[in-house]
């Protein structure tokens, strides 16, 4: 049987180097190479989708492979796609980067420049272990394919936009669909889920900053599990201390979260820090949530902006989310896509903050009432973002409505 070798190689000379040596390797059958570590992960995933058989059996990354570090390329392959052997390709052969490669998830690290004799020897090692697992897990549907939940983040044009709300109903409505849900707090220094939903917690996302392998035990120590079944990660009691989540921090818990629960939902606040920029760019979806004025819409134009020249998220890759919508406004969602150049979610959210004065009041959103326009609107939008779960033998519901199963009220 032949080894599917999948390379993600940036640089033109290095791929010109490694697929020449692959071709020449016994039994080996080398797939297009990748040229960036989004591609790799969109490719895995695509192929993952249709089935655990389809994914090579190994991925060779090279250590100049971006944006995403090669090490942390690593980590979420191997978090994601845990039949895939890796094999990392670097200059640097000191014991101490073996180590760290190995630590992250790597099967092998082969040096350069690269030799035929070396690399076929770690393709043939980690090709036998990537078969090994693959049996021992058995085919069908018991195999972890490695696709992993869809991950959303939620920021804000400005303050005051309503993307805590945002996150919060969004969550809420695919947990009350049947999927497993965590919600994360990543505005690090002023983030209120915990005074939203009335919580009293000890421990927040910097305590898994520092962690290097952030376990299922380890990661199920660090969440608070509330009422309505929603996993917390929130935001620590003392905003200085978010400066402890880095970029890097931000990618590993992101990438474990999207392993442990089908839908993960991200509030990312209005002011862009390495971690909530790290959020975004791993997002399936992004959302910008605006409202319908002029410094608003402004605002929203440039973070789009920001995002496209910082290589974070291109344009038409955001979805705006137009809140406290009335058609009495004279900047309407046509406007706004216009201006932007993003997409914008059909669903929209309108104006009527009496519905929600008294829960916001009482730090008790999660109990607003099933006919408030406002959580209509949210959980529509968690329909057409696809984050809910139909019910069995569900109706379709109509302009902006979707389909779940209710929880019983205590």
């Amino acid at each position: 049987m032949p080894t599917r070798i999948l390379p993600a190689v940036g640089e033109a000379d290095a791929v010109r180097s490694v697929t020449t040596l692959l071709s020449q390797l016994p039994d080996a059958e080398p797939v297009a190479p990748v040229v960036d570590s989004t591609q790799l992960i969109d490719t895995l995933a695509r192929l993952a989708a249709e089935s655990v058989d389809e994914l090579p059996e190994v991925v060779i990354v090279h250590e100049r492979i971006g944006p995403v570090p090669a090490l942390e390329l690593i980590r979420e392959v191997a978090l994601r796609f845990p039949a895939v052997g890796v094999i990392l390709v670097t200059s640097d052969a000191s014991p101490g980067l073996f180590q760290a490669a190995m630590d992250y998830g790597a099967r092998g690290l082969v040096a350069l420049p690269l030799s035929y004799e070396e690399l076929a020897s770690r393709v043939q090692a980690v090709a036998q272990w990537s078969v090994g697992v693959r049996r021992h897990l058995g085919a069908g549907g018991d195999v972890f394919t490695g696709v992993g939940g869809t991950v959303v983040t939620v920021s804000g044009a400005k303050g005051g936009t309503g993307t805590t709300l945002t996150a919060i109903q969004l969550a809420l409505a695919a947990q009350a669909s049947g999927r497993s849900t965590a919600l994360v707090d990543m505005d690090l220094q002023t983030g209120d889920i915990a005074s939203y939903l009335d919580v009293q917690f000890r421990r927040s996302v910097v305590d898994l900053a520092a962690i290097t392998d952030i376990s299922p035990r380890v990661l199920a120590d660090a969440v608070f599990r509330h009422d309505t079944g929603v996993a917390l990660l929130l935001a620590p009691a003392e905003g200085e201390r978010g400066e402890d989540v880095t970029d890097r921090s931000a990618r590993q818990i992101v990438s474990a979260l999207r392993s442990r629960y089908e839908v993960v939902v991200i509030d990312c606040g209005a002011q862009l820090g390495g971690a909530g920029a790290a959020a975004v760019e791993m997002a399936d979806r992004a959302l910008l949530i605006t409202t319908p004025d002029v410094v608003a819409v402004r605002g929203a134009k440039r973070a789009v902006r920001m995002w496209d020249r910082l290589q974070i998220r291109k344009a038409e890759e955001t979805t705006v989310v137009v809140n406290r919508h009335s058609r009495a406004t004279e900047i309407q969602p046509p406007l706004i896509q216009k201006i932007t150049g993003t997409a914008v979610a059909a669903t929209v959210v309108p104006a009527n903050f009496k519905e929600l004065q008294s829960v916001v009041d009482a730090g008790r959103i999660h109990e607003l009432e099933n006919k408030s326009s406002v959580k209509q609107a949210l959980w529509g939008l968690a329909g057409e973002l696809g984050l809910v779960k139909a019910a069995d033998g569900g109706h379709k519901g109509g302009r902006g409505s979707v389909s779940f199963r209710r929880r019983r009220e205590g």
